[in-house]
């Protein structure tokens, strides 16, 4: 992958196809379930239609190739996960983790759970939350609980906020009108 200015300088996907894997493609000239491996990947070569891939693809990098701060072990073959980023509606911003599902819990190792939790918690007050996806599981990675959602359509609304308990202050996510 050539360098379009938005990646980190020297960092290209190589080997990794960690995305034609993990994410889930709605639009009509892919379709494509997340954690199901692109009909399209040419094992050990990469994308079979990479010269006329849909646009969904041309225009996705992950957060290890824009990012700067995330270090080698960042990269999705090896960490074995994808972190990208999303906006709902105004006000609603996700942090997104889509898992390989042969490798469901690499994102609680370390040195990742660590710094997801910082994230978690960093974000809260600003109504961002940390996803995970595994194929078609979610897990909301809450500043003080890891809360299980289950499937989640495409589109989904949400809003994150404190909530006061016998305990002090604990954190919920509301869902599709669902509390969790």
């Amino acid at each position: 992958m050539q360098s379009t200015g938005k990646t980190v300088p020297g960092r290209e996907c190589g080997s990794c196809m960690m995305c034609c894997k993990v994410l889930g493609i709605r639009q009509a000239e892919l379709r494509k379930e997340a954690g199901v491996w692109c009909p399209q990947v040419v094992p050990g070569k990469g994308c079979g239609i990479y010269e006329n891939r849909p646009q969904v693809c041309r225009a996705f990098y992950c957060h290890w190739m824009i990012n700067p701060n995330l270090g080698p072990e960042w990269k999705p073959e090896r960490a074995k996960f994808v972190l990208h980023t999303g906006t709902k509606k105004i006000g609603e911003q996700l942090i997104i983790l889509s898992v390989d599902p042969s490798f469901p819990n690499a994102w609680t190792k370390a040195p990742y759970f660590e710094m997801i939790k910082k994230w978690a918690r960093d974000g809260a007050a600003e109504g961002r939350l940390v996803l995970v996806q595994i194929g078609s599981r979610h897990i909301a990675v809450l500043p003080d609980r890891i809360v299980e959602i289950g499937k989640l359509d495409g589109e989904f609304r949400f809003a994150l906020g404190p909530k006061l308990e016998a305990s002090g202050v604990s954190y919920g996510v509301l869902i599709n009108g669902r509390l969790f």
